[in-house]
């Protein structure tokens, strides 16, 4: 067999049965591979930062990763915001990246580019294979790295000769490291910091911020008198009627410093130190009391949700004190009138289907939709961790493929990080997702009049013009139609909750332009 079927057996054999892909010349005998070797579901996207931000959805969703297919060096750094998204969401992902033949690469014809470079920049793992015979084995060796906890991204060069010499042979599944062990001196100290007379806040980071983590947080906080949130980093959580509320560590500053000013001493589970986003003039980067200690009890590579089970039984807490009951549903009066953050709100924990996939881009039209989060039907709640925005369309596309559209996908979109990455509608589309937009047209980069007063600049004329997306004006319904969407464009909460029923019933994808 050549590399390229190599290539397409090893990944199977590793698991890897899924590949979102936007492939050029140097990729043709990977993709004709795909016809020879069952098993692997290929999505097209029609731009990398879409295939990228996919691959990211999808792991969130099932935890295990998928294959990327990019085009050379361009390729790959048209994916490399949304690999960067993926790399703070602790996201596993293989990255196949074609690249010129060995050959033809000294002679620097125009897509060439340093691809180790560009790749390093996200990858914790970065391999070029030097023929056929070795290309499988190194596709097992990248697989085993993307799955190392808590997720990883692995890239994988493809020389196009590598790929179509002969002499490939189907590696084996190898064995993944487990996670670095806790360290029992840890646990005792988190459990004096605990047990003493300061007052304590449990942090819990991306890969613990599960419903069994939570309720363990939540079971020692009961126990010791402390309280819990979750890391800005929290790239996945569960939430909705039976499960704690997580709130995380607020994007303002200001608001961030003020509630962590209380607590003496912070026990990191998985996550760094909280910081601010950027740094503003006269204002702290570390957002935490600087008078505060600041222990972590595991680190990223470790099992957190371990550490807390072990720290639970220092302490000697109940895992039950954890757990609430999942009350029957209360009754929500559907909201009517101009729309706001409170009554968008009100109508997803209304009317959200269980099980919900809710993928959350809204930036500045968002109150932390904490009626949903508290009365909505459980479902789970996704975020863009690393502040590159567009990832929206994208993770939501990956996660309505993770879940073989038997979950609804609910996308809150803000209008401006749409237009990043909205070709994404299209591959919904084409694989007829269950997929539901909510495109929150406010016709502005609207966050960013406040990171104006938050860096002390005064905004003239031409840069307010900078953040004015309404002229010309976008009409977004419009154009996911021309990309295969029905779409509904809406002025009104009654509109707005009749489109969500209509969507909600049925499978295909829906975008609902909310003009606000």
């Amino acid at each position: 067999m050549n590399g390229a079927e190599s290539l397409v057996r090893s990944l199977l054999s590793s698991g890897i049965d899924t590949c979102f892909a936007n492939p050029g010349t140097s990729e043709m005998h990977f993709v004709a591979a795909l016809d020879r070797v069952p098993g692997v579901r290929c999505v097209l996207g029609l731009q990398e930062n879409v295939v990228t931000g996919m691959a990211d959805g999808y792991y969130r969703v099932l935890r295990r990763p998928a294959a990327t297919l990019l085009h050379c060096g361009p390729g790959l750094s048209n994916g490399l915001a949304n690999l960067h998204n993926a790399r703070r969401a602790e996201s596993g992902i293989v990255n196949i990246v074609g690249d010129h033949a060995t050959f033809h690469r000294p002679f620097d014809s125009p897509l060439t580019a340093d691809v180790p470079a560009l790749a390093g920049t996200v990858s914790a793992f970065v391999c070029t294979p030097g023929s056929a015979e070795r290309l499988g084995h190194d596709a097992a060796r990248a697989a085993a790295a993307a799955k190392q906890h808590p997720g990883q991204i692995a890239t994988l060069i493809l020389p196009a000769d590598v790929s179509w010499s002969e002499g490939g042979s189907e590696a084996a599944r190898l064995e993944v490291a487990a996670p670095a062990a806790i360290d029992p001196h840890s646990i005792e100290t988190a459990r004096r910091m605990l047990t003493s007379s300061r007052r304590t806040l449990i942090l819990v980071g991306n890969s613990v911020a599960t419903l069994e983590g939570i309720e363990l947080a939540y079971a020692i906080a009961a126990r010791t008198k402390a309280d819990v949130m979750g890391s800005s980093l929290v790239a996945a959580s569960p939430r909705g009627r039976g499960v704690p509320k997580l709130p995380r560590v607020p994007y303002p500053v200001d608001v961030a410093v003020e509630a962590l000013s209380a607590y003496e001493h912070v026990v990191l589970v998985n996550c760094p130190p909280p910081v601010g986003f950027f740094g503003y003039p006269g204002k702290p980067s570390l957002l935490s009391n600087p008078h505060a200690v600041l222990h972590t009890l595991s680190r990223s590579d470790q099992d957190g949700t371990l550490a807390l089970r072990l720290l639970a039984d220092a302490v000697g807490a109940e895992r039950s004190a954890g757990r609430l009951p999942q009350d029957a549903r209360s009754e929500i009066h559907l909201p009517t009138g101009e729309p706001t953050p409170e009554k968008l709100d009100m109508a997803l924990a209304a009317l959200l289907p269980e099980n919900t996939i809710v993928v959350d881009e809204a930036l500045t039209f968002s109150n932390g939709y904490t009626t949903m989060a508290a009365m909505g039907n459980p479902h789970d709640h996704l975020i863009i961790t690393g502040g590159a925005i567009g990832g929206g369309i994208p993770v939501a596309t990956g996660a309505a493929i993770a879940s073989d559209g038997k979950r609804r996908v609910v996308n809150l979109q803000a209008d401006g990080s749409a237009a990043y990455t909205l070709q994404a509608l299209w591959t919904q589309a084409r694989e007829k997702l269950p997929c539901t937009t909510i495109l929150l047209n406010n016709r502005r980069y609207n966050i960013l009049i406040g990171e104006y007063r938050n860096v002390g600049a005064v905004p003239g004329p031409t840069a307010m013009s900078m953040l004015d997306l309404g002229n010309p004006e976008i009409r977004w319904a419009e154009l996911a139609r021309s990309l295969g969407v029905e779409a509904t464009r809406v002025t009104t909460m009654e509109e707005c909750t009749r489109a969500l029923s209509a969507s909600f019933a049925s499978d295909l994808p829906h975008l609902i332009e909310l003009v606000i």
